[in-house]
């Protein structure tokens, strides 16, 4: 079990000092006697509580803020932060927790679940990967400062009101409008020793050993000492599908954790790859010529850029063997802009 482990907490930046190491609550069958707060909110053992975070208003005085649905089990064990809609188009994870939030009991549940079906409501309104107010996009920007523009103080009130108040963290994502992603959890490179059980526990196949980009709520999550993992499923338009494969993930993940019962379900073996970018050189039609979850040989060919001729401008190739992760959905694209995103078996898992 998750909760059951000793976990030996990493930093890199920090590899000179000895290793924390911090022990999870573990689910049990004792009584919950405590009533759980998180940002002032208090929810009564065998209860469950709707709230809004408060971070500021808008021009016509409208509350800005973070919905969140408290679950405050009848028995002990960790408190469990889900969240979903960092990115506003990514609608499959919003809808898969509140799926999951109808089938958790607050007189069977053992330790507390803090749902965040969307945490980035300007970002949701406008129906975009990032706020309508100052089009910054979350996911890079934590830890944020509470100086800073709406964006900026939304990730420092999850930094510093969120993260504090659970013991693991679940992030999900989609590739929203702008690609499709295999099924997958993201363990980031340099926090493994806390993060691999929780990324296992989601039962994808691939483990992405990200880390090759910051400023996200996972890694704030980490630095803290606290497990987390991105899950990502699907994209490029909402998918009753991908909805049910985000709910098998957390449904899976709660029992590993035995905050529900039922038997958890671990694969003999998961594929660790090291995937990357691949950039655009030109301008024009993107045409792809594999799908997420493809194995490829070196020298394949992954995708062309052509022009509204048809004549090919660019050719993206597989620079080794290894797994297709994201392919583009959006047809337009610039110089610069992302392709694909590919890269080898780093090593294979075998729990």
């Amino acid at each position: 079990m998750i909760a059951q482990i000793t976990v030996s907490i990493h930093h890199p930046e920090k590899m000179s000092t000895m290793p924390t190491t911090t022990q999870l609550p573990v689910a049990t069958g004792e009584p919950n006697t405590t009533t759980y707060v998180i940002d002032g909110i208090s929810t009564d053992p065998g209860t469950r509580k709707r709230d809004v975070i408060k971070i500021s208003e808008d021009a016509s005085g409208e509350l800005l803020g973070i919905p969140v649905i408290i679950v405050n089990g009848a028995f002990t064990g960790p408190v469990l932060a889900i969240q979903a809609g960092i990115h506003g188009d990514e609608y499959d994870g919003q809808q898969a927790l509140r799926l999951l939030l109808e089938t958790i009991d607050p007189a069977t549940l053992r330790g507390t679940l803090v749902a965040i079906p969307c945490l980035n409501t300007p970002a949701f309104n406008a129906a975009a990967r990032e706020s309508h107010i100052d089009h910054a996009n979350l996911n890079r920007i934590f830890p944020g400062t509470p100086e800073g523009s709406y964006s900026l103080r939304l990730a420092d009130a999850h930094v510093n009101r969120i993260i504090p108040a659970i013991d693991i963290l679940v992030d999900l994502h989609t590739g929203g409008q702008f690609g499709e992603i295999t099924p997958l959890a993201i363990v980031q490179r340099g926090y493994e020793d806390i993060a691999t059980d929780l990324g296992l526990a989601a039962g994808h196949k691939v483990i992405w050993k990200g880390g090759a980009w910051g400023g996200t709520a996972r890694a704030s999550a980490l630095a803290a000492g606290k497990p987390a993992v991105t899950l990502e499923v699907g994209g490029g338009t909402y998918s009753d599908k991908t909805v049910q494969l985000h709910l098998a993930s957390l449904v899976n993940i709660m029992r590993t954790l035995n905050m529900i019962d039922g038997e958890a379900i671990q694969l003999d073996e998961y594929d660790a790859v090291n995937a990357t970018f691949a950039r655009a050189n030109v301008g024009g039609f993107y045409v792809d010529k594999c799908q997420p979850g493809d194995r490829a040989k070196k020298g394949d060919e992954l995708a062309v850029i052509i022009n509204h001729y048809g004549d090919v401008l660019e050719t993206i190739l597989a620079p080794e063997d290894g797994v297709v992760i994201w392919v583009r959905r959006l047809r337009t694209i610039h110089p610069g802009e992302e392709t694909i995103i590919f890269g080898p078996v780093e090593n294979k898992i075998n729990p």
